[in-house]
Order: C-alpha cells, then structure tokens, then sequence
C-alpha cells in the first residue's frame, strides 16, 4: 500500500509546472487530489480524468481565484466535502511582476501579494481546524530561493516570499506539539511556464534565441546550470508527507542548483 493511501491533497496552482509535478507524486503514493488552476474545461477535465486512470485516485478540480480569500475557503471547504478529509495542503500558486521598485505598478504589487502570500495565509487558516480535528496534518509552502535571497526589478516577489518563509515558521512553532508539520520548499530556476516568459522576454530585450537565453538565466544564479525539475519539488514534497519527516518544522528547504550556496 502507497504510503498516502487514505490521504487526501489541495495543490494550489497545480493544473501545470511545479504544482502538476507536486500533484502527480503525491497521486503516485495514493493521496486523493483536489487540483486548482487554469485552464480550459476540456484540459481539466483530460487532466483529472489521466490522473485517475494512472494512479488510481479520485481527482477533482476547484476553479477558486487565489486572490479572494472567499474563494480560497471554500475550496478549502469543497475538498473537505468531496474527501471527507483535507490532510495535505500545498500551497503553490503564484505570479510574477518584474520592475524596478520606482516604477512597479501599484496594481501590480497588490496582485503578487495577494496570491503569492495572502493565499498562503487564507489557505493555511481555513485548512489547519479540520487537521487539528483529525490529529494529523502537512502544509508545505513552495516559497522560492527568492524567500532567502533578493534580485533586482523583484520587489513584490521577493517581499511574499520571504513572508512565506516568515508564516511557515510561525504555522510550523504553533503546532509543534501535534502531528501537523508546516515546511517550505524554496526551488531555483525550474523551467515552468513562469520562467518561460522571463526566458521570451529577456530573448526578446537582447536580440538573443530563447535557448541562448534560457542558458544565460541559469548560469547568472545557478551554479549546477540545469533547471531544477517539478518531479524533483514533488518527491521532496512526498518526504515531507512521510513520518520520517515528522519532526522537520519551519525547515525552508532549497531545490537550487548551489544558488543560495554562493
């Protein structure tokens, strides 16, 4: 028996990139999967409908917008109903702005906070009740290496993740003495359709092929000079869901390349 068998997961963001990747390994041990994201009702119902046949667990999709806080409880709340039982959450929506703090749109800024950390606090608070009644639990915030180190023109990006990292400590200390865990996973340069649009637009700004460019953004932060995988995020994500881990708390864990070892 898969070691999450019986167990049931939201990931937030997950109709693609790192949260897909999160989905399919905890589906792979069994866990029962709420999805959240974009994408046409074809694709999502292709998409939940492929998981169930290959990993033989139920899947549903939940459309909430990561920006209202309404939204996000009821999702909460429509898991719980679908399952019977919310016991993962993983916390990984997110989006991405680049400016120079001068200039960043204040609209902008108020969206990637909202998403890329508001969501995280929403999300966290309407899930830990149902854990705590059923005296078990993990959270995992997939933060960034942005949450430990900055870069420039990433104002909004860089302040919600090191608030993420911020919240999973605090998430982590108030229920030390249960068997709910709250950790963050702090990836480099993973190749997702984020990236992929700072891969075209610095192609673009420099006259430069997209494969060239891609080279150019790993080896400016990230030594190893390959892209971190989502497969990768979701097996550490699986260890943080095992009992070995049960007394991992607050870690913020990096998938880099080397690039916060410099």
């Amino acid at each position: 028996m898969t070691q999450l068998h019986g167990k049931a997961a939201l990931v937030t963001g997950s109709t693609s990139g790192i949260g897909l990747g999160v989905a399919r390994k905890l589906a792979a041990q069994g866990a029962d999967l709420m999805l959240n994201g974009f994408g046409d009702a074809t694709y999502i119902a292709d998409l939940c409908g492929s998981l169930s046949d290959e990993f033989g667990v139920r899947v549903d999709h939940n459309g909430a917008d990561m920006s209202k806080p309404e939204q996000i409880e009821a999702m909460v709340a429509a898991t719980e109903a679908e399952f019977g039982r919310l016991d993962i959450l993983v916390n990984n929506a997110g989006i991405q702005h680049v400016s120079p703090v001068e200039s960043f749109p204040v609209e902008r800024w108020d969206a990637v906070i909202a998403i890329n950390l508001s969501a995280v606090f929403h999300g966290t608070r309407a899930a830990l009740p149902g854990m705590k009644a059923r005296g078990w639990g993990r959270v995992i915030n997939i933060a960034s290496v942005h949450g430990m180190v900055a870069s420039v023109n990433k104002a909004a990006y860089v302040a919600a993740k090191h608030g993420v990292i911020g919240l999973t400590k605090v998430t982590a200390l108030e229920t030390a003495e249960s068997a709910i865990t709250c950790n963050a996973i702090c990836p480099g340069w993973v190749l997702t359709p984020l990236v992929q649009k700072q891969i075209d637009a610095l192609a673009a700004s420099k006259g430069v092929s997209v494969e060239e460019a891609g080279r150019e953004l790993l080896s400016e932060k990230q030594p190893s000079k390959s892209f971190v995988t989502p497969e990768q995020l979701g097996e550490l994500a699986v260890f943080l869901c095992s009992e070995a881990a049960g007394n991992m708390r607050g870690a913020a864990l990096t998938m880099d390349g080397g690039w916060t070892a410099q």
